[in-house]
């Protein structure tokens, strides 16, 4: 356990040194903009090792949940777990966030910190990391394409669906299929239990802002739509007149 503490220890330090970094290197832009560059390395970090882990190294997380720890699987929940603990102390430094994030946060250095010091259902976690963070580059690449004023374009609208469809996806179909499957299961701990519970039903708290979000950008893209064929139409009966 002493190995543990002291690589989550250094994860820490490694994201809080990465941020430093890129504050010097990039001045001129906000502390926002530095953390969210943290918040992409992490994304696809986290998803490159956790989706090694579910579909190479193993064991498959639907069929064999509740199984010791690899060095592997406690490797991965030390990068994110020194992720989650820098970012939310940023968070609550600098207020950006609300109850809700905060909260996924929370749950999550909980959770980890849960199975680390159990030993067992790694895979879950690990799982639950690639599901959660690999809508996680589109969500960092919407806020710098709106930073940028390149949001109102064709790729902002591929980034938006291609978030949407993700998040409902791994969130909501393969996130179910995977609590099913852990709670069904006797191998997994009761707390190891709950906590799935809990971090699916926040899931759903998010997707009520995802529905929301895509009602209004439907709403937007019909109005753009309407606005540009009254545009054409007035340039028509125009070019009548002349």
């Amino acid at each position: 356990m002493a190995l543990v503490v002291v690589g989550a220890l250094l994860c820490i330090s490694c994201w809080v040194f990465l941020y430093f970094i890129l504050c010097n290197l990039n001045g001129s832009r906000s502390c926002e903009w530095n953390c969210r560059l943290v918040t992409l390395v992490h994304g696809i970090l986290a998803v490159c090792i956790t989706g090694y882990i579910g579909y190479v190294d193993g064991p498959w997380p639907f069929t064999y949940p509740g199984t010791k720890n690899t060095p592997l699987q406690i490797s991965a929940m030390l990068v994110s777990l020194g992720y989650f603990i820098f970012d939310m102390a940023w968070c609550v430094y600098f207020r950006t966030e609300g109850p809700v994030m905060l909260a996924h946060h929370t749950m999550s250095i909980l959770g980890i910190l849960l199975t680390l010091w159990l030993g067992e259902s790694g895979i879950e976690s690990c799982a639950v990391l690639f599901g959660s963070e690999i809508t996680n580059p589109l969500l960092q690449a919407r806020w710098f394409l709106k930073q940028t004023g390149r949001y109102r374009t064709l790729t902002g609208d591929v980034v938006d669906v291609l978030f949407v469809l993700l998040f409902v996806v791994m969130r909501v179909f393969v996130g179910g299929t995977m609590l099913y499957c852990e709670l069904i299961s006797p191998r997994p701990r009761f707390f190891i239990k709950c906590g799935g519970v809990a971090m699916y039903a926040l899931s759903w708290v998010f997707m009520v802002d995802i529905v929301r979000f895509a009602i209004r950008k439907k709403k937007s893209w019909h109005k753009q739509k309407t606005d540009q064929q009254e545009t054409v139409a007035a340039n028509g009966h125009e070019g009548k007149k002349d």
